[in-house]
């Protein structure tokens, strides 16, 4: 029988040598970890992903999590929010809240944050489309609550390639959306310098089906993308790549999931090299992780609690710098409180009592994980060659690569799984009668009449002549070349909801 990773790459019954390691961790090219001390310095940031329902019911969550000891706070929008609509538009009727928190004004923002002091926590955003319209209004809260912009740090993935390639927030063309996302990149190098402008995410390509291999590849793909559209942007790439973070799925397979991480890091550095970067800083790989969403199963759910360990202590061996852990139940419903407190026990559990944070990249020199490391990266290279022939990420996109070759991933695993070659426990194999979990967490539909009511308050008392002026002169923005961010947080402190600003910029820029 011929074992194999999820990617293909045939697993040998033992392994004997390896090519020796000669270089340090911190030092080119990482492929040992970014930190000369890596845990044992600093352990990594411990955020739970949560947003659902009203601002009013996400900020009583994010202060549940910060009691229970998590180091972050990462927020997940819900859909309306992340495709540019008001709670009260047509096309929000059913998902108001459902998938995350609704925020439709900074009036919402203000809520989400209120008793968190944005100076003192680093905040992840999951959001793309409109990436700059909320990350206006975090910076007109920042502004509100007397923080220095210099100094506040979190991340917006704002990360529209793979949107395109496997999620489908998009709003606007491709050419378009690179051009807000390199105004964000060149707005923030001048303003609040220690925000992160880019989280470039495989975890979304990868739970779109992808193998291993081709979540590795197609993400540097994209970073790579992002790079040459901020050197033509005139951006400094030692100072521009510095504030580039990256995210990415753990699955299963422990030791691939390990490989992949290592090979990411040296395969960046080759391509910051090669495209300028002389700061090492600048050449670094930082990553956030998150397990598996969809590797949970809806099936003995308790048994997700093992994946998610199984998959959260892949990451650490694996150097992360940033870990959210799903909850056990997110398979049937967004997590419970019980679940999401699991989840970080399942960190501080790692990170406090297992021993791997003793030292520095303790799987190295294994003859097993040294040469999975030089296939995988040897593989991902692959695609990555075929894809700049193509002219880049953009136009692999546009003539269907990425999207092809992830679905083909997607259904050979499937097919797997069907005839039993490949195992799930409880699904496949180990089955039983369901027990079923007793609660499961579940949102209200009334959500949306709370979120209109709220929206009708706030244009009924707001200087409704300000916030025509300030999108006026956005819309004028956009038809030009200026840098659209000012006028965006100018739109949002006057209070104009992120339907109307995102309305403005589909009138000048047109849907995808």
């Amino acid at each position: 029988m011929k074992h194999t990773t999820t990617s293909g790459i045939e697993i040998k019954e033992i392994y004997t040598s390896a090519k020796p390691m000669e270089e340090k961790a911190g030092e080119f090219p990482f492929t040992r970890g970014i930190q000369k001390d890596m845990y044992r310095g600093r352990l990594w940031t411990m955020r739970q992903y949560a947003g659902f329902s009203t601002a009013e019911e996400s900020n009583k969550r994010y202060h549940y999590l910060l009691q229970q000891g998590t180091t972050g706070l990462s927020v997940a929008f819900d859909l309306p929010t992340q495709i540019g609509y008001d709670s009260d538009h047509e096309m929000a009727d059913g998902e108001v809240g459902k998938v995350g928190v609704a925020i439709d004004s900074l009036k919402d923002i203000e809520i989400l944050f209120d008793g968190i002091e944005l100076k003192n926590i680093t905040t992840s955003m999951t959001i793309n489309a409109t990436a700059s319209i909320l990350l206006a209004m975090y910076i007109a809260l920042a502004k509100k609550q007397g923080a220095d912009l210099k100094q506040i740090s979190g991340t917006i993935q704002n990360d529209i390639l793979k949107e395109y390639a496997a999620r489908g927030t998009y709003i606007y063309p491709p050419k378009q959306s690179m051009r807000l996302i390199t105004d964000i990149f060149e707005f923030c190098s001048k303003e609040v310098p220690k925000w992160n402008t880019i989280s470039i995410s495989g975890y979304h390509i990868r739970e779109a089906g992808s193998s291993a291999v081709q979540e590795l590849a197609f993400t540097l793909a994209n970073g790579k993308t992002y790079l040459k559209a901020a050197i033509e942007k005139d951006l400094d790439i030692n100072v521009f790549a510095k504030r580039l973070s990256f995210f990415f799925n753990c699955h299963n397979n422990f030791f691939e999931e390990i490989a992949k991480f290592r090979a990411a890091r040296r395969m960046w550095a080759k391509i910051t090299k090669d495209l300028g970067a002389t700061d090492e800083k600048a050449q670094m790989l930082r990553f956030h992780t998150q397990t598996g969403g969809s590797t949970l199963t809806a099936q003995q759910p308790l048994n997700n609690v093992i994946r998610v360990s199984n998959q959260a202590m892949a990451a650490v061996l694996g150097g992360t710098q940033s870990l959210h852990t799903n909850g056990y139940d997110e398979a049937l419903s967004l997590p419970t409180e019980a679940a999401a407190k699991i989840a970080l026990r399942t960190q501080q559990i790692i990170a406090f009592e297992s021993g791997v944070t003793d030292t520095v990249d303790p799987l190295a020199g294994s003859f097993f994980v040294e040469n999975l490391t030089d296939e995988v990266e040897a593989a991902a290279w692959k695609y990555i060659d075929k894809i700049d022939a193509m002219g880049g990420s953009v136009n692999a996109i546009e003539s269907d690569y990425m999207q092809n070759e992830i679905a083909s991933a997607s259904y050979h695993y499937q097919k797997e799984i069907e005839a039993g070659e490949r195992i799930s426990v409880g699904v496949n194999k180990f089955t039983q009668e369901e027990e079923g979990l007793t609660e499961v967490f579940n949102i209200d539909d009334s959500i949306r009449m709370l979120q209109t009511e709220k929206i009708d308050h706030l244009k009924a008392e707001r200087d409704n002549a300000a916030v025509a002026n300030a999108l006026k002169a956005l819309e004028e923005a956009a038809n030009g070349d200026k840098n659209l961010m000012p006028f965006i947080i100018d739109a949002v402190e006057k209070y104009a909801t992120l339907g109307e600003i995102a309305d403005v910029l589909r009138r000048v820029f047109g849907e995808y």
